[in-house]
């Protein structure tokens, strides 16, 4: 007979991760605004000598916002789903329990030492993988040590079923574990040469291989970073926050397969018109085209799931920003795909467009969903109703126009520069220099700039917001069942 006794689950290691998403996510946006501004106003390089100049920064800035702070945010709410969906606590396991903290504390000396190593000018050089080899390994540590911790707690659990969630999960840990050995393959320059340092590595690829396989993983970073497990935190989250049940399962389970098959062939669309070969760019843009499908079939799941209760948008903050969240993935995995068109490719290759793309993605949906997560999460964890609505309102809407701003102020700027740099006169020379195009762009990246610090400011609200519900929230009698109650 089943023991009747609620599980007492164990939220340790779920609260670490919190609060190094919260930090990780402060350092990331702080650095990118600090970008933004030095592209508008070039000046701003000159402040901290080299480690203040664009070149110095910018890996920080990617790596600290893609492995600090989304990674932190996917393994609280791996730390807090997995263990609610499979029915079992990790104290239960006190080898399971090992595993995560061990997990926890690699992953974060990992980050603290890949932010000295990139302020340093110690990297690759390699996009999304510019950490050297030593800092690789202990990736590929506390990778495994979460791997065990998935299947441990599945091997473990009281629930037969398996949770759409749980799949997203494990696929992001395979798919990124296959990824993250091929790419960064690489042999310390000084065993190589005979000189250098042991430190700095070469790839294992040369060429027009190395492209392939960087953007193999590059893109598909992207997929199973910035998309699988987020679509993995929404299917759990927006049902329980709104007490509705997710609208089609099968459509769940087709857009999952769809997505896996789809998405690890679409990389190809960022070396579109170099020296691969042609066929391999023209699988990229297909592919690109065809992933609309699985992804507008999870993000439509999504929105569907709110079906006769959208008046829930007027009363739920969390709700808001869930829907939103949903609404920037379909508006960027459209936009993608369009950009993977060969002749849209032509304009839109190397210009301002493409980060605007990114960070459409990255702002509201990554970052939204994150959030809300959080939200949902702390004060069941902490047993504590959460600060203040107006807070969570206010940050909202200031990150909300924040990402408009961005991403509109792209958009024209990309285009702008696309048409500039094609733009010939009647004897077939180009009209303008490539100095005429960066001064054009000034106002857009100064808006640009305004947007990033909209939305930081936006977080520094969510993390004071945070902080406010852990210690001085009002304590809760039980668990909410479904809305997350909130302080006016």
């Amino acid at each position: 007979m089943q023991n009747a006794q609620p599980i007492e689950y164990d939220y340790s290691i779920s609260k670490a991760f919190t609060f190094a998403t919260i930090l990780f996510g402060i350092i990331g946006m702080t650095v990118g605004v600090i970008l933004a501004f030095q592209l508008a106003f070039p000046g701003l390089n000159n402040l901290a000598g080299e480690y203040g100049t664009f070149s110095r920064l910018r890996p920080l800035h990617t790596n600290a916002v893609a492995f600090g702070f989304a990674l932190s945010g996917i393994f609280a709410a791996w730390y807090y789903i997995g263990q609610r969906v499979l029915k079992v606590s990790l104290k239960e396991s006190p080898f399971l329990m090992t595993i995560a903290k061990l997990h926890f504390v690699l992953y974060f000396i990992t980050i603290l030492l890949a932010v000295v190593t990139l302020l340093s000018g110690i990297t690759t050089s390699k996009e999304y993988a510019e950490l050297e080899w030593p800092l690789d390994i202990l990736v590929v540590v506390w990778w495994v040590l979460w791997g065990v911790s998935i299947f441990g707690l599945i091997g473990i659990r009281r629930e037969r079923t398996l949770y759409i969630s749980i799949w997203y999960f494990i696929a992001t840990f395979i798919a990124v574990a296959m990824l993250y050995l091929f790419n960064n393959m690489e042999v310390p320059t000084k065993l190589v040469s005979g000189y250098g340092s042991w430190i700095h590595s070469v790839s294992m690829y040369a060429g027009t291989n190395d492209a392939l396989v960087q953007w193999w993983y590059g893109h598909n970073a992207v997929a199973f970073v910035f998309t699988t497990p987020i679509i993995a935190m929404i299917y759990y989250f927006l049902p329980k926050e709104s007490g509705q049940n997710v609208y089609s399962y099968k459509l769940s389970i087709l857009a999952f397969w769809g997505l896996l098959f789809v998405y690890l062939w679409a990389g190809g669309h960022h070396l579109i018109y170099s020296t691969v070969p042609d066929w391999m760019q023209t699988m990229g843009s297909v592919m690109s085209v065809v992933l609309i499908l699985p992804s507008w079939g999870s993000a439509i799941n999504m929105l569907l799931t709110m079906k006769g209760q959208w008046d829930q948008l007027q009363t739920n903050t969390l709700i808001k920003f869930m829907v939103l969240a949903s609404t920037f993935y379909m508006l960027s995995t459209i936009e993608g795909p369009i950009q993977a068109i060969k002749s849209v490719n032509a304009i839109a290759h190397f210009t301002d467009w493409i980060p605007g793309h990114v960070h459409d993605g990255v702002l509201g949906w990554v970052g939204f969903m994150i959030m809300a997560s959080l939200f949902h999460m702390v004060p069941r964890m902490f047993k504590r109703e959460l600060y203040s609505d107006s807070l969570m309102k206010t940050q909202f809407w200031l990150q909300t126009t924040g990402i408009v701003l961005y991403f509109t102020s792209m958009w024209i700027a990309g285009i702008t520069q696309g048409m500039m740099w094609r733009a010939y006169d009647e004897y077939g020379s180009l009209v303008y220099s490539f100095i005429d195009t960066v001064i054009v762009l000034k106002p857009y990246y100064t808006i640009r700039a305004v947007g990033g610090l909209l939305y930081l400011t936006g977080f520094l609200i969510f993390a004071y917001n945070i902080y406010k519900t852990v210690t001085a929230g009002r304590v809760l009698d039980k668990e909410p069942i479904n809305k997350t109650p909130v302080a006016a």
